[in-house]
């Protein structure tokens, strides 16, 4: 079946819109710790922020649309009457509605179940998944807030399973300023394994003046956690990009790809590195240790802020 258009990222709800208590969640059920329940709704935490492209064909680039349809009589089908089944004999479906999910097992699909508590650090971090805000309901502040400390106060993460739409998830939950963030967690089934990347690894060795160096690094481009200090500048650059191909008349133009650039300028897989010639350069760069870091840093942005524009210059001129 034809699937309809789809956001790239999944969800597009604003967090501010769902974090307010009152507001229904995309699931309402409650937190089960031990003998207490915390009743408490579940709201996205993400939203798509990307540009809206559309697929063309490109023979005469017209919009290329998607349809629902029987595939018995080839016509058009409403969502409003489309249901979900399950094909338990070739040709044979037995129909699923909420009802059914629910009744499957109705207290996993209404309790988020925490199962046990582990160090923040326990969990790696391509296991985490999907966040999303866990918003108290109405009489169950008190249990809520007390529960946000308890994970406050001792560094851990509860672990803690439950169903959303018809999947039972695993899940993470931990303290994020005055809220409990649920983020789903892939199951270690899903993680795939990449034997070739561990071997590679191993062969890799590092000396102890290479490593004091590159701590050094660290320890000067370390500064406190900023998330508003980060925003996708790429998008802003295809903005322009789209810009100045409407601009030049060129809507309908394929660009061709560039030649690939060899010589000292490229990257190559092969190539012997002087590490220590780029950490000494790079502290360097830095101002040494404990000067200038913020000024070092904003320098840097500023030159590859030129770079790129000359970059999209060069681009201009051959388009």
């Amino acid at each position: 079946m034809a699937k309809a258009k789809k956001k790239a990222n999944g969800h597009a709800e604003g967090a501010g819109k769902s974090r307010g208590r009152g507001a229904r969640g995309l699931w309402n059920g409650a937190i089960s710790f031990s003998l207490i329940h915390i009743p408490v709704s579940l709201h996205t935490a993400a939203r798509a922020h990307e540009l809206d492209l559309n697929l063309l064909d490109k023979r005469d680039f017209a919009p290329v649309g998607y349809q629902r349809y029987n595939k018995s009589t080839g016509k058009v089908v409403e969502w409003d009457d489309v249901v979900k089944g399950y094909e338990y004999e070739k040709g044979e479906y037995v129909v699923l509605n909420d009802e059914d999910f629910r009744r499957a097992n109705v207290e996993a699909s209404r309790t988020i179940d925490i199962q046990t508590f582990v160090d923040r650090d326990a969990i790696a971090p391509y296991y985490f998944d999907t966040p999303y805000f866990l918003v108290p309901d109405k009489n169950g502040e008190r249990v809520y807030a007390l529960l946000r400390e308890a994970l406050e106060q001792s560094k851990k993460l509860a672990v803690a399973t439950f169903v959303l739409r018809s999947r039972q998830h695993v899940a993470a939950l931990m303290p994020v300023d005055d809220v409990i963030v649920l983020n789903t967690l892939r199951y270690e089934a899903e993680i795939q394994a990449h034997p070739t990347v561990v071997a590679a690894a191993k062969k890799a060795t590092a000396n102890g003046r290479e490593l004091t160096m590159a701590l050094k690094l660290v320890d000067e481009m370390t500064e406190k956690w900023k998330p508003g200090a980060f925003s996708d500048t790429y998008r802003d650059d295809l903005l322009k990009r789209i810009e100045q191909k409407v601009k030049a008349g060129q809507t309908h133009a394929l660009t061709e790809p560039e030649a690939e650039v060899t010589g000292e300028g490229s990257a190559g897989g092969g190539k012997v590195v002087d590490l220590m010639s780029l950490l000494e350069r790079s502290l360097s760069q830095k101002g040494g240790v404990g000067s200038g870091t913020v000024e070092a840093r904003g320098s840097k942005r500023k030159h590859v802020a030129a770079r790129r524009r000359s970059t999209q210059a060069r681009a201009a001129r051959r388009a």
